[in-house]
């Protein structure tokens, strides 16, 4: 049974006027209402109006009218009211695609969310609120019949009349905008368009998110190696080849041309009549790729489109209705354009598929990987994964031949791997007054190296700030956010203790609040710390910094990476925004700062996040004609996820860490979900986790392991307190159906809010 079916009987009442006992519709419609809230309701449909799941409606509410999305049209038997019938129809032809609703109630059903907010993820706010629509202009148009004598005689007798016809005979095409013709002709303009000499029109004006960026230079398909020859081969097999071909796992090292690959696969789709889908996790990887695809189809760069959650709602209203309409051909964005409405998809291609960026941390809680594979099996059409450093869930259905395995083993330049060196920093410790280490000997000498040879380096630490935190060494105080069970963090530029969960600010203390000791410290450092010790160290050296902070322009990270590229930037320090995907060939230094940041926290996929990081900004170095060196700088050298990263060795690493795993039935041998309570009071989110967990272990699934009510490692966040359980089954389904039957037969307290997570990635 569909998730349709399931709920193709429930009807609502609030909205019906009192009719008639046993009143007979045909047909019905279950509409969710646009707004913030989730109201679902149903209306009867007239006669003769083409109502279809996936359409917008015009319906009445209470005493005024409302847009809303139809998500199932269905028979009713007899009703003792009527119900009030739907007004009109927004659009003509439904928005939302009979794959994209299939897709919606896949992840309604398997993620345990409400389809409704399924909907809001599929059909974005700029599109089905009212508020938004094309953006027009007036435009004045020459015609083509007007004789040089003509504009001759108007040049004593109305010579505003005069000049706008000679700008518009030296305008390509013969016309402008209004706008352009400068202010004060409205009357000329009437009286040319009364003559018959132009033509007034109004036409669409694309508010384009690429608009500024300089113009990209054409390049031409570049020469395969016999690897990417034997990939690209598979792929095209795929694309044109049988409806039920398998995913594919492209697993490439670091510089190994998988973009060359994807370029030329997305050219058969094209060439194919269909279109493209390229997923990035991240959206400061987007400007990168929008070039490079730019580049390659220079002759239809109108058909390539963005999407992506730092778009203005009038640029994704407008690059969403491009694409639906068949207009861009090649889509390219974040976890979100999972959904966009492409017609004859072809290929989807997600990039660094492994990056935990893909699951949506807010309801509805789907991996955007995942959806992927699924509506690629809908449509039918080829997908494409893409990373060096795959999860460990694709590398498993490789294994049971879920997946198909292609390899690029070799850089695509010839170059040989970076050499990675370890640098143990608890030999460092003596060497340095006043503090611990940033710089280590070893990498402050690389640095300066590579600044004599005009050469490029990054710097990468996962954190950002100042001071990790503000402590007394008197009585031990640490600044603690007063709504998170976190120690605030020192910002430099901005003078302020910062909360990185909630936001909040407050000013940094001249003394220690509690013993008024004046002697209170700065501990650990962040992205602002190393900013700071480069300009003592290397004052010649020209370095930016990128990360959340540094970021908040619209445009900046792109700006910022283009004059990294032009060689403007000597330096580059950044957070995980520069961990992967980035393509520089004069960078042949990476420095490593803190290697052990996400090694140790309570998570079993610590040493696989790890692993991945590290090779991946290990990647970034070396990828042109010159030889790479990364320095990893770590209090734990000898961890097998460094060792591993050290010598490039998925494989390795891979096999060690999924012993592991099925030792205990962890992920990929089975999954994981997390259900977690919140409240402002803490024993009563306790209290509500441990009824439902009574409830949860009467008539549970065979295999299915349930865990104890426990804090969540970090207990309170945003002014709430949290607890968990963690749940473990073989099999999804009956674990995700058995916890949303026991939450559909509890109610909770007013407020306690319960969070279902299926598949979780984040256990904090």
């Amino acid at each position: 049974m569909t998730i349709f079916e399931k709920w193709g009987g429930w009807r609502k009442k609030c909205l019906g006027r009192e009719g008639s006992a046993g009143q007979f519709w045909g047909v019905t419609a279950r509409v969710l209402i646009d707004g913030p809230s989730e109201l679902v309701f149903d209306y009867g449909i007239p006669v003769g109006m083409g109502v279809v799941p996936g359409c917008r409606v015009r319906v009445p509410l209470r005493r005024k009218s409302a847009v809303g999305t139809v998500l199932s049209v269905g028979e009713v038997a007899q009703m003792d009211f009527a119900l009030r019938e739907i007004e009109a129809l927004v659009d003509p032809e439904p928005l939302i695609t009979p794959v994209l609703l299939r897709v919606a109630g896949w992840i309604a059903d398997y993620y345990g969310s409400s389809l409704e907010s399924v909907i809001r993820s599929v059909l974005p706010e700029s599109v089905r609120t009212e508020e938004n629509s094309a953006k027009t202009r007036r435009v004045a148009v020459l015609k083509g019949d007007v004789v040089d004598e003509v504009v001759a005689k108007l040049e004593k007798r109305a010579p505003r009349q005069h000049a706008i016809l000679i700008l518009l005979k030296h305008a390509e095409g013969g016309r402008m905008a209004v706008a352009d013709l400068g202010e004060g002709n409205a009357g000329a303009l009437k009286a040319l368009e009364r003559a018959g000499l132009i033509l007034l029109e109004v036409e669409e004006v694309r508010r384009d998110p690429e608009d500024g960026v300089e113009e990209v230079l054409e390049s031409v398909p570049l020469a395969l190696n016999a690897g990417q020859a034997a990939a690209l081969d598979v792929v095209l097999e795929a694309v044109a080849g049988p409806k039920e071909a398998k995913p594919i796992l492209l697993l490439g090292v670091t510089g190994s041309g998988k973009t060359e690959v994807y370029l030329q696969a997305a050219r058969r789709a094209l060439d194919l009549g269909k279109t493209v889908l390229v997923l990035v996790p991240e959206i400061s990887l987007t400007p990168q790729t929008v070039r490079r695809f730019k580049a390659r189809f220079a002759g239809m760069q109108e058909q390539v489109a963005v999407l992506h959650s730092n778009l203005s709602q009038g640029e994704r209203f407008d690059e969403w209705h491009r694409i639906r309409k068949g207009v861009a051909r090649i889509v390219i964005g974040a976890r979100s354009a999972v959904f966009a409405p492409l017609p004859d998809l072809g290929l989807i291609l997600v990039d660094e598929e492994h990056e935990n960026s893909y699951k949506q941390e807010n309801p509805p809680r789907y991996h955007g990987r995942d959806v992927a594979v699924l509506r690629g099996a809908f449509e039918p059409c080829a997908v494409v994964l893409g990373s060096a450093t795959p999860s460990l869930e694709s590398w498993h259905n490789c294994q049971t031949g879920k997946y198909q395995l292609v390899r690029l083993n070799e850089r695509a330049d010839g170059q040989s791997m970076p050499l990675v060196r370890v640098v143990d920093m608890r030999l460092e410790k003596g060497k340095h007054k006043g503090g611990p280490a940033i710089l280590s000997d070893k990498l402050r000498t690389a640095l300066e190296g590579r600044l004599e040879k005009g050469e490029q380096s990054i710097l990468f630490l996962n954190r950002r700030g100042f001071a990790r935190s503000l402590q007394c060494p008197s009585c031990g105080h640490v600044c603690q956010c007063p709504h998170c069970s976190v120690a605030l963090t020192y910002h430099r530029t901005d003078e302020r203790l910062v909360c990185h969960v909630c936001g909040y600010q407050a000013i940094v203390p001249k003394k220690c609040p509690e013993c008024k000791d004046p002697a209170i410290a700065l501990q650990g450092y962040g992205t602002q710390k190393v900013e700071e010790v480069l300009a003592k160290v290397l004052p010649t050296a020209k370095f930016a910094r990128i990360d959340a902070d540094a970021m908040r322009r619209k445009h900046a990270l792109r700006d910022t990476l283009h004059a990294f590229k032009t060689h403007k930037i000597d330096i580059l320090i950044g957070t995980q925004m520069i961990a992967k995907g980035l393509h520089f060939p004069n960078v042949t230094l990476v420095g490593i700062l803190n290697a052990d940041l996400g090694l140790h926290v309570p998570d079993f996929r610590a040493g696989e996040r790890t692993f991945q990081l590290l090779t991946q900004v290990a990647g970034r170095a070396g990828r042109g004609d010159l030889a790479g060196e990364v320095v990893v700088q770590t209090f734990t050298p000898h961890s097998p996820s460094i060792q591993f990263a050290r010598q490039h060795d998925f494989d390795g690493f891979s096999e060690q860490e999924m012993e592991f795993r099925s030792q205990f039935g962890f992920p990929p041998f089975g999954h994981c979900a997390v259900l977690t309570s919140r409240s402002t009071h803490e024993r009563r989110a306790e209290f509500t986790l441990q009824t439902l967990l009574v409830r949860l272990k009467e008539d549970a699934p065979a295999g299915m392991m349930i865990g104890e009510v426990l804090p969540s490692p970090l207990i309170r966040a945003h002014g709430q307190y949290r607890f968990q359980i963690t749940l473990r089954s073989r099999k999804a389904r009956p674990l995700s159906r058995h916890v949303q039957g026991v939450l559909a037969r509890t109610t909770l307290p007013e407020d306690v809010t319960v969070v279902f997570d299926m598949d979780a990635l984040n256990f904090s």
